[in-house]
């Protein structure tokens, strides 16, 4: 039997959006045949209908006015891939007021308006897909809902942002200083003119925060994570990580704390034999532990039109074949249903507990390292190793300690009093070490 098409409305036509209408267009038999009825986009949304599109789509598709896709009745599911948060929220409830289900590539609308948009969805019993939001092409988010369901999730790294890890590759592998290295990243295309959402790991806070909500069931505020970015590493430090044995990434964290969750956001020195520090350029990757399944890493191109519109298309299938059965929200966006989502108790990042590296930069006299080593003791805190550049005297030097396991807040405490040493020419740069990252 011959079925009815399921119509699309698509709301943006940049990187993403075309790589929704080129797969759409290229796998139309394919898809038909999974799905069971073939998928049409019956609407573009775009600002600027005159503009070049650099592939060939039947104009009378595309519109300026994206309440003509809310108003038409036969379009079923709606595609939001036109990015920010303001407008988004709007089309995300007026879509799904009017009984449309939504897929959405926009981890910036979920991170800060998740709930909402997600109590709408289940007032309106409508589906709400976004694996698109967090890893690109890789499947994370169904992973965390669906294949890890039958685990508490113990622990969480995740190499979540292309922009940092190609930087931070770059300057491992060829010694570059960072400002160079982000000029490269912004030619290549890897990073925005204005880097500061992506090097600062606001970028990669947005997805830790829609990756704790489906790993944990609790709703985590933005604001309440801890975000630090890579602007103040430099090639040196990545030279004395691997000095140490590590690798240093931008990583998002989620571990279990009982009743708490650590979740956090910060470049963090990793062993140079776990899988993690294999992952170079571009590249994403996700390592989930279980508390039956163990460890598990997925792995693949975290950003770009092909990877991203490729896990969109995915939604739209699952929800194409969710409509020909004639059922929705089965599966809840976030794995619990809504009134079962709690709010995040997240642990304060000074209750860490850890290894520190810490690089001093100290005018080279007599007594210095004494004198740093004697307030960290005071402190309650040992030290492991130290790395010291030899120099003239007078000069500014780096001085690097790697701790002993220690509590973030005596560690902070105790670089406070360092940094007003009259010897000290720069505020200390602190990196959290993880050593049982695989």
């Amino acid at each position: 039997m011959k079925r009815v098409p399921i119509k699309v409305g698509l709301v943006g036509f940049g990187t993403v959006g075309r790589g929704v209408y080129e797969i759409l267009e290229r796998h139309r038999a394919l898809l038909a045949q999974r799905i069971g009825a073939p998928v049409e986009i019956k609407k573009i949304a775009v600002r600027d209908k005159s503009k070049r599109r650099g592939i060939k789509v039947p104009t009378g598709l595309f519109t300026e006015d994206y309440r003509e896709i809310l108003r038409d009745p036969e379009i079923q599911v709606i595609v939001e891939v036109m990015g920010g948060t303001q407008e988004a929220k709007t089309l995300a409830l007026a879509a799904v007021k009017a009984g449309k289900h939504l897929v959405t590539a926009n981890k910036a609308l979920l991170a800060l308006h998740g709930r909402e948009v997600f109590g709408a969805a289940k007032a309106a019993q409508v589906d709400i897909c976004f694996e698109a939001a967090v890893g690109g092409g890789i499947p994370i988010l169904r992973a965390l809902r669906e294949g890890f369901v039958a685990n508490r999730i113990l622990s969480l790294f995740g190499i979540v942002n292309g922009t940092c890890n190609f930087i931070l590759s770059e300057m491992s592998e060829k010694g570059a200083d960072f400002q160079a290295t982000l000029k490269r990243a912004q030619e290549l295309g890897y990073a925005e003119a204005d880097p500061g959402f992506d090097i600062d790991g606001w970028d990669a806070a947005h997805k830790l925060a829609i990756l704790v909500s489906i790993a944990y069931g609790v709703h985590v505020p933005v604001d309440k994570l801890f975000v630090e970015g890579i602007r103040r590493l430099s090639a040196f430090d990545l030279e004395c990580a691997k000095r140490f044995g590590f690798e240093i990434k931008l990583l998002a964290i989620a571990k279990s704390q009982g009743a708490k969750i650590q979740a956090r956001v910060h470049p963090t020195m990793i062993p140079a034999a776990s899988m993690l520090a294999a992952v170079r350029g571009v590249h994403n990757a996700i390592s989930v532990e279980g508390d039956f399944v163990g460890e598990g890493m997925l792995y693949g191109a975290g950003a770009g039109s092909g990877p991203t519109a490729s896990a969109v298309v995915g939604d739209i299938v699952e929800v194409a074949r969710n409509i020909i059965a004639g059922i929705a929200y089965t599966v809840p966006p976030l794995g619990l249903y809504a009134d079962k989502v709690r709010d995040a108790a997240i642990e304060p990042i000074g209750s860490l507990k850890g290894p520190y590296y810490l690089r001093f930069q100290a005018l080279d006299r007599p007594g210095v390292l004494a004198k740093i080593t004697s307030i960290l003791g005071r402190h309650r805190i040992s030290i492991s190793s130290v790395y010291q550049n030899l120099a003239e005297e007078g000069r500014v030097v780096p001085i690097v300690v790697l701790t002993h396991e220690a509590l973030e807040r005596d560690v902070r405490a105790a670089v406070a009093k360092i940094d007003r040493l009259e010897v000290m020419k720069e505020k200390t740069l602190l990196i959290r070490v993880e050593e049982n990252c695989r």
